[in-house]
């Protein structure tokens, strides 16, 4: 029997040559100049797609209008056509305009400004980008609201206005996109951090909570809303994102996911709470295939990104290969998962016998590594 599809989504932020700062901006030249968007789908066509399973279905993720515009779009959408992929997720690239709170600014005219960049994100994506959706609607792209320019760095009272602001503007984009047609999947992703010292969404609670009550306020359905399940930004702050995933789940919130990770919970890579963002890729671990359990329980079937970076000593050749193995990382939890007896480690729970049940999981994680191996010679 073939094996179910897959939908794994790429970013397009993840092929850029050189981060610069404190590490080389250069180590990729290739990927920097006339590398934009259209060459860098046709990469991931001709680099990354003939090195996955064929239950694999393959997406793309951009920023507006950082990496997809007005300008760019209909050549976006003919190579996602031609190279059979799919739009994924758009989001609004406000954290480059925005430095003082974006929708929630308590500046009116940035908040303005703010908020007519959402609306034409929302116009690309039913505009000239719609004929590179996936035909499965409820495939169809999410539009993520990462709340990178909604934050702050005094403590004042005019947090609150701020939040208000957040509930009144984000509402708005909601209404203006069921006009639209009401297609989209539309999430938070939540981030404690970065950047501004503080956020107003900081956690996958507070998104939960936030959708709660703009449905109370302002009359927007949370059908099709809830969160970008970030696991990276959960484990930056200590907290578990085995547990968000059983609350996003619970709330039938989970929209979208990026499956990258801090590293601090495979014992090999270094990172973890308190450490700044790294952007690993997926990793086989304990914890993914707990979150993959959980997530072919609740019949969760749309897209999966890998929102992470190439290292900074990273060439464009083994930058690719980064997000090949994320790939099958997360494939491998997956038929790990799968396989996992869980009539037999419930049974074992029950008993009290939790020496058990570590072992139960940790031949899940040999098994996972084990498929990683053979998928990925």
């Amino acid at each position: 029997m073939a094996a179910e599809k897959s939908l794994h989504s790429i970013c397009r932020w993840t092929f850029n040559p050189g981060k610069g700062g404190f590490v080389p901006g250069d180590m990729r030249p290739e990927w920097g100049g006339a590398f934009g968007t259209p060459e860098m789908i046709k990469l991931v066509k001709d680099k990354v797609s003939p090195r996955l399973p064929d239950n694999v279905e393959l997406g793309i993720e951009m920023h507006y209008d950082a990496e997809v515009d007005d300008n760019n779009a209909a050549a976006v959408a003919d190579v996602l056509v031609d190279c059979g992929l799919y739009l994924a997720m758009i989001t609004p690239g406000a954290h480059c305009h925005f430095g003082y709170g974006g929708v929630a600014s308590l500046d009116a005219a940035e908040r303005k400004a703010a908020d007519e960049l959402g609306t034409k994100t929302v116009d690309l994506a039913y505009g000239t980008l719609k004929k590179a959706w996936h035909p499965d609607q409820s495939k169809a792209p999410a539009l993520i609201i990462w709340n990178g320019s909604f934050g702050y760095d005094i403590a004042t009272i005019g947090i609150w206005q701020m939040y208000q602001n957040l509930k009144e503007s984000i509402a708005g984009l909601c209404k203006y996109e069921q006009d639209k047609g009401g297609s989209l999947y539309i999430g938070f992703e939540p981030k404690p951090n970065e950047g501004h010292p503080a956020m107003l969404i900081p956690t996958v609670a507070s998104a939960i909570l936030f959708w709660r009550k703009i449905e109370e306020e302002f009359g927007v359905s949370r059908d099709k809303k809830g969160v970008n399940k970030e696991f990276g930004h959960s484990e930056m702050i200590g907290l578990d994102h085995v547990a968000d995933t059983v609350e996003e789940l619970d709330n039938n919130a989970m929209v979208h996911m990026h499956l990258n990770s801090q590293g601090y919970n495979d014992g090999i890579i270094l990172g973890g709470p308190g450490k700044y963002d790294i952007d690993h890729g997926a990793r086989v671990n304990g914890m993914n295939i707990a979150i993959a359990g959980l997530i072919q329980q609740a019949g969760f079937s749309r897209w999966k990104g890998h929102d992470m970076q190439a290292r900074a000593y990273d060439n464009a050749e083994q930058g690719i290969d980064r997000v090949v193995r994320s790939v099958l990382s997360w494939e491998a939890c997956e038929k790990a998962a799968r396989e996992l007896d869980t009539k037999a480690l419930m049974s074992v729970l029950g008993k009290r016998e939790t020496a058990k049940a570590e072992d139960m999981m940790r031949g899940a994680v040999v098994s996972a590594q084990r498929y990683f191996d053979e998928m990925y010679k």
